[in-house]
């Protein structure tokens, strides 16, 4: 087994070769990726059903092995993404703008990519594949470590597309998976300064917090999801109803599930009976304030502070009764992980003022959070939701991806 160190060194070296594919090239390999996928489905599948098995052992919650859990449509989709990716333009070589100074220099800004991208992650094994080919169709190589309850599935999967890069002639190490899944190999990946360019956590809370606390490299944040919905005073009930129903339990394990309630005072008495009743098909346990625990029982359990800043990730949520739409906007602000964040009305000045004032990496008038998504967005994939301010924000595709380079053409000008 190679050290964290060796994998880098091969990554770096790696990718050179990797910043100067063409497009051709690049999508060839996309498309053997894609291919592999749906030829090895049953090996994969295999692999996966070990994790399963050693996940369930361990008494992993439903939520996480549902993000465990690759299923044949769930590889079929993986490929679709990756065909989805193969018809994007590439962003390197992208001139973003160009200007000609005073005395005559030309001025290109350019797009080139970051070099050797990190990414560390949980029990995701859908994320080998997609990190591994956005880095790659945005000329980077990519150092994958994975956590242990995937280790099965992302070994097969990276060996995969390895073997896809090895089919086009390239150097298989514009792909390198780690696979030893201490907390050490994580703890070397965050100092890896030599080799990283950019580290990227994709992960929970604690995870994430650990990188950015802890790490040398550049770090860009994805986030954490406490997301919000807000039913406000002049909402269409029945929308109210169904997006709640569809941001809380289409797929409570994933980051851009709702995770609290806000409902104005004006119409809480009718709504929140409607939005329990409709929940409770999917067993969904609530915490709430007083007046929430009044209109429907003690059936709610009693929520502070913890409960509205908890990110759930099962069926569960927060709900409380606010007196106006500016409360319910400082309500996001106090425990928000500016994620993404939607309020349900039909009044025009309400929505704006939502928009306006409250700041997330995505905000919805009358949709579900759940469509904050690179695919759902026309990415075909995403490496991540940056909820950081800087360089990204919000479903990172392949641009963002990229960094700049100036690009300058002179005819002997000096200074």
């Amino acid at each position: 087994m190679k050290t964290v160190l060796e994998l880098g060194m091969a990554a770096k070296e790696a990718s050179r070769q990797a910043a100067v594919l063409s497009q051709t090239q690049k999508n060839a390999v996309l498309a053997a990726i894609a291919k592999a996928l749906m030829k090895y489905k049953q090996e994969i599948l295999s692999a996966n059903s070990l994790d399963i098995k050693a996940g369930r052992a361990a008494g992993l919650s439903d939520s996480l092995l549902d993000r465990l859990t690759l299923t044949e449509n769930r590889i079929e989709d993986m490929a679709a993404s990756i065909v989805q990716v193969i018809a994007l333009e590439d962003p390197v070589g992208k001139v973003d703008k160009g200007f000609v100074t005073a005395n005559g220099l030309q001025v290109y800004k350019t797009r080139v990519p970051i070099g050797v991208c990190g990414i560390i992650y949980e029990a995701r094994p859908n994320v080998t594949v997609d990190a591994a080919v956005l880095c790659f169709k945005s000329g980077n190589a990519v150092l994958l470590r994975g956590g242990k309850e995937a280790i099965n599935s992302n070994i097969c999967l990276a060996n995969m597309m390895r073997e896809a890069l090895k089919s086009q002639s390239l150097n298989p190490d514009i792909i390198c998976l780690v696979e030893d899944t201490s907390r050490e190999s994580a703890n070397q990946m965050m100092k890896l300064n030599s080799c990283l360019d950019v580290l990227i956590p994709r992960g929970g809370a604690g995870l994430i917090q650990a990188v950015v606390e802890n790490a040398t490299v550049p770090v860009i944040e994805t986030g954490t999801g406490n997301c919000h919905v807000y039913i406000d005073r002049d909402a269409d009930f029945e929308k109210g109803v169904e997006i709640l129903y569809n941001a809380k339990t289409s797929r409570p394990s994933v980051c851009n599930a709702a995770e609290s309630l806000l409902v104005h005072r004006d119409i809480a008495e009718k709504f929140l009976p409607l939005a329990k009743k409709r929940l409770d098909a999917k067993n969904v346990v609530w915490y709430g304030c007083e007046e929430t625990r009044r209109i429907l029982g003690d059936s709610v359990l009693p929520a502070g502070d913890e409960e509205y800043a908890k990110e759930f990730l099962d069926y569960a949520l927060s709900c409380r009764v606010v007196d106006s739409l500016q409360e319910a906007i400082d309500h996001i602000y106090k425990y928000s992980t500016k994620h993404s964040e939607a309020i349900v009305t039909e009044n025009y000045t309400s929505a704006r003022e939502f928009l306006k004032q409250v700041d997330a990496a995505a905000v919805y008038v009358n949709a579900s959070t759940r469509f904050t998504d690179g695919g759902v967005f026309g990415f075909g994939a995403e490496i991540g939701i940056s909820t950081q301010k800087l360089h990204a924000r919000g479903p990172m595709g392949l641009e963002e991806l990229t960094s700049v380079k100036y690009v300058v053409y002179g005819n002997g000008q000096v200074r």
